[in-house]
């Protein structure tokens, strides 16, 4: 326990627990409205075809139907992502052309019930000419492969391509080189929340949209485009979300759909997606083919590595690009690469998309990067953990690929874990028993810094309004999907301002109420909100210690705001309570309220360089003009296991995860997102996979697709290592 805090560094409850515990939280699926309609998306059952003619003449006169929309009713404005490359914004709401995959998105009907909205879709005749599918993506990339997309020539999505330093050289050189394939499945984020989005439209003309989504801001923007309206006219909400691991980071059919049906009736339209639709009609992780080739010297430093990737695309882009050329700069992290060459291919196949999902880009090839490892140093003869701390990036680093790790406790992390573990005492020795160690390493951004999509006017923003009472009522755009930011950034403001968690009152992710902010995603929040909120909370703090020092007849300089108090330093009981400085500073302003906002964008950012890295063609540069990111996060991860040789059957018996998170501003939430992320680890490791057979779903519910349960998690055990980051607020990180 950090003692120079008050509130930061020690754990705390997340402020909405008491509401989720109740059962009194309200997500999206629990809104209703007067009047309020039903509405269903009219999905392909076929993977390609043609879309001859859609008749919705049977559905609009079925009765309770109050409106049917296709393609023919939209503006036709295809979207994406990445607003920067206008190429890569391929994807219509409702497709006018052809189907791209089974589930792409026909037609949508609302009525006054969901089951007459499902009859309606009964009820709508769509005349499709079939055409041929391709599933595979290096089969997708033969010359006489079906094309997915006109204008992609050999259906490549996207291609990454860079190499630094005289790679063929170096290999040439090394005294080891292991070459090896790998590859990844398909699997879902499968959140415990379905995408559910709320829209009314009212009589004034504004659009309101309630949805469970990770980046209000975002989706603002896309409705905005795709509906053809101004942004001013429409507003987001972001109530509670039960879960979104990158997959509510973009707009989807429901968001414009609901919003256009709502347009067309004046009444306020929600669609709910079931656990099949999530399966068929939301995007998912992307499978790799991976080929790495690495050398090492004798004593096992790395020397250089040469990487090729294919990714399973799907039938649209959505963020596929960026994480195409992710795929190339997590490579880069955690361990020092001198020279390293990269291919990556984004293939688009007839399936449902892939975007992003939990480290989008970066768990695929730090699986192969590790096991790659691991095979290193059984042939050259050295322990896997010395392995890594010879590799190790360390603090103040820059990587091949130029950017720089400003705090990394990597070393530690494996010094820590290995110890904790008991490595060098089970290490061979336990074959006997079917049991086995393993490490894996990690490195992660805190925030994604070169932004293809739109360009911010900051990048994270924050209000903070004092009342005389002592309470900071907090306007924050950032995205509390469940991860607890919403708890972390009122303890940012409470722990700067001088006042308690409890005086904290936090408003966010509501577009009309509070400041731009990107989003949850990338690790990023901590960080880049945090960053905007201490801003505010020191500026309207400084406002208070003025007056407080006229009051006290002190130096500004001489004072300190803590536990509701402004004090000479070191004489707590020389002070004055908080809440009678802000009436003191109200009466001075004639009443004026007390008001800060506070701004985040990193430094070194140039957006007009960035924007040119993405081509026409599809081809993205290396972009080492613009920095991925301020700083990054490092973990190690211990797994002890064992195998019944019989049945297969494998048991985890335990599992030690350590983390550097830079000063973790509350402990328990760090160990809760830790345990987060050895659970769905484990399940794309052990047991989650989409069975698709043609581009049809097999196993579209939690019955077939298998989630690790309660009873089937090992205990997890902890350990937070906290260097001090320069970026991050208070030194914080992700």
């Amino acid at each position: 326990m950090n003692e120079e805090y008050a509130v930061i560094g020690k754990s705390a409850p997340l402020v909405d627990a008491k509401v989720k515990i109740t059962g009194s939280a309200k997500y999206a699926s629990d809104m209703t409205m007067s009047g309020m309609l039903y509405g269903k998306i009219l999905r392909s059952p076929y993977p390609h075809a043609k879309i001859l003619n859609i008749d919705t003449s049977k559905a609009k006169a079925l009765h309770g139907v109050k409106a049917v929309i296709t393609g023919n009713d939209t503006a036709k404005v295809k979207y994406g992502i990445i607003e920067k490359a206008p190429w890569t914004m391929n994807e219509c709401i409702l497709t006018f052309d052809k189907a791209r995959y089974i589930g792409d998105e026909l037609a949508a009907v609302a009525a006054i019930s969901e089951d007459i909205a499902e009859e309606a879709l009964d009820l709508i005749e769509v005349e499709y000419e079939e055409l041929p599918g391709v599933f595979d993506p290096e089969e997708a990339m033969e010359p006489d492969a079906p094309k997915i997309h006109e204008d992609r020539r050999g259906n490549i999505s996207a291609r990454a391509f860079w190499e630094i330093g005289k790679v063929d050289e170096v290999l040439k050189e090394a005294y080891y080189v292991a070459e090896d394939k790998f590859q990844t499945h398909l699997v879902i984020h499968a959140p415990m929340e379905p995408h559910v989005t709320l829209a009314n439209f009212d009589s004034s003309g504004k659009l309101t949209v309630w949805s469970s989504t990770q980046v209000p801001y975002y989706l603002k923007r896309g409705l905005a485009r795709t509906l053809v309206m101004p942004e001013g006219k429409i507003r987001v909400i972001k109530p509670h979300v039960g879960g979104g691991f990158g997959g509510k980071w973009e707009m989807l059919a429901l968001d414009f759909c609901a919003s256009l049906l709502s347009i067309k009736t004046g009444l306020p339209v929600k669609i709910a997606y079931t656990r099949e639709e999530e399966f068929i009609g939301t995007h998912r992780k992307h499978p790799q083919i991976m080929w790495l080739k690495t050398g090492v010297t004798k004593d096992g430093k790395i020397l250089v590595r040469d990487s090729r990737i294919i990714l399973d695309g799907g039938a649209y882009n959505s963020c596929g690009p960026i994480t195409t050329h992710l795929s190339g700069l997590f490579q880069a992290m955690p361990y020092k690469t001198p020279a390293f060459r990269y291919e990556g291919l984004r293939v688009f196949t007839n399936k449902a998309p892939c975007g992003a999902m939990r480290g989008h880009g970066g768990t695929q090839p730090h699986m192969a990067m590790d096991v790659q490892l691991d095979k290193i140093a059984e042939e050259i003869g050295i322990d896997p953990v010395e392995l890594r701390l010879k590799n190790s990036l360390e603090s103040g680093e820059t990587t091949i690929v130029g950017y720089t790790a400003q705090s990394c406790g990597l070393k530690e992390c494996l010094e820590k874990g290995a110890e904790a573990f008991s490595w060098k005492e089970k290490r061979g020795k336990l074959k006997k028993e079917n049991r086995g160690i393993g490490i894996g390493s990690n490195g992660f951004i805190s925030g994604e810094q070169v932004h293809l999509t739109i360009s911010p006017e900051a990048y994270s923003a924050a209000t903070i309004k004092l009342i005389e009472d002592g309470t900071a009522i907090l306007f924050t755009g950032a995205s509390d999907i469940g991860q607890g930011s919403n708890t972390t950034l009122s303890m940012i403001a409470a722990e700067e301002m001088g006042v308690t968690l409890e005086d904290i009152k936090i408003v966010s992710a509501d577009t009309d109420l509070t400041p731009v902010d990107m989003g949850s995603y990338s690790s990023r929040v901590t960080l880049f909100a945090g960053n905007a909120v201490k801003a505010a909370a020191k500026e309207i703090k400084e406002k208070l210690l003025n007056v407080a020092a006229d009051k006290l007849e002190a130096n500004v300089l001489d004072l300190e705001a803590k536990n509701r108090k402004i004090y000479v330093k070191g004489s707590p009981e020389k002070g004055i309570g908080i809440p009678e400085v802000i009436s003191i500073t109200q009466k001075l302003q004639d009443g004026k309220p007390l008001v800060a906002t506070g701004i985040y964008t990193p430094s070194g950012i140039n957006l007009e360089e960035a924007s040119k890295e993405v081509s026409k063609e599809g081809f993205i540069k290396y972009m080492a003009k613009t920095p991925l990111s301020p700083t990054a996060s490092f973990g190690a991860h211990f797994a002890e296991v064992k195998i019944d040789r019989e049945t297969g059957k494998l048991n985890i018996l335990r599992f030690l995860a350590t983390h550097d998170c830079g000063f973790a501003i509350n402990p328990m939430a760090v160990e809760g997102q830790l345990e987060g992320s050895v659970h769905m680890g484990l399940g794309y490791v052990l047991s989650e996979e989409m069975v698709l057979d043609k581009g049809l779903v097999l196993n579209p519910s939690f019955l077939n697709y298998r989630i690790l349960t309660s009873m089937d998690m090992p205990h997890v055990e902890t350990i937070t290592v906290e260097p001090v980051d320069p970026q991050g607020p208070f030194g914080a990180k992700e």
